[in-house]
């Protein structure tokens, strides 16, 4: 007798675990009163996404990465943690010179935020500090050292788009500021010429949330 697969019965069953989470949680907001307060609810979000450069008129793809929530339904906010694999990129500087660089966005504090429980809507502050390694400029490598990165966190606030559902995702967007770079040894000067600025676009996409795994 031929075996059935049994690896989508087991992904509709975390997809099961998390909607009924959420739902029970929702629930108990409902029929709450008093001081009483909801067991906080924790799910993980499939996470990709791009986002827009303005210095270097390019596009990085984001992910695909993580959105670890862990959402306070009494009160309407969240909590998450948010992790992104390191982003190739690449432009062209004075519009000639190839340039490829490798950025690395690291939360620097959990991503905080607000969620309406009558529209679902999402409004998520998070703090990024980037990372250059791997630059190449005209195919050269251009020593960045191990500590090239923005002198300050960017600040990422993002504001769920039409449509957007806590049981199926959807997607956040807004614009940021990239703050100057410390630490590039003799590429900071070029770097800081180039990158640095306000303007960015970013868009990230939460895929259908899931209970974590299971310790």
């Amino acid at each position: 007798m031929k075996r059935l697969n049994s690896a989508p019965f087991k992904g509709r069953r975390a997809v099961i675990r998390g909607a009924i989470a959420l739902a029970a949680g929702l629930g108990l907001v409902a029929a709450t009163s008093g001081t009483a307060h909801a067991v906080p609810v924790r799910l993980d979000y499939p996470l990709t996404g791009t986002t827009h450069l303005e210095g270097t008129g390019s596009d990085l793809e984001l992910g695909p990465g993580l959105l670890e929530v862990t959402a306070d339904l009494r009160a309407g906010t969240i909590s998450a943690n948010t992790k992104l694999p390191p982003a190739p990129g690449s432009f062209k500087m004075l519009g000639a010179i190839p340039v490829s660089v490798t950025t690395e966005f690291v939360e620097t504090e959990p991503t905080a935020g607000t969620i309406d429980l009558k529209t679902g809507a999402l409004v998520t502050t998070t703090k990024l500090t980037l990372r250059l390694k791997d630059l190449k400029v005209a195919g050269i490598p251009t020593p960045v050292g191990s500590s090239c990165r923005t002198e300050t966190p960017a600040v990422l606030n993002l504001t769920s788009d039409p449509g957007f559902n806590a049981l199926k995702g959807g997607t956040l967007s807004g614009t940021y500021t990239i703050p100057k770079f410390e630490h590039c040894l003799l590429a900071t000067p070029l770097i800081n010429l180039i990158i640095p600025g306000d303007g960015n676009k970013v868009s990230l996409t939460l895929g259908q949330p899931g209970p974590p795994p299971v310790a």
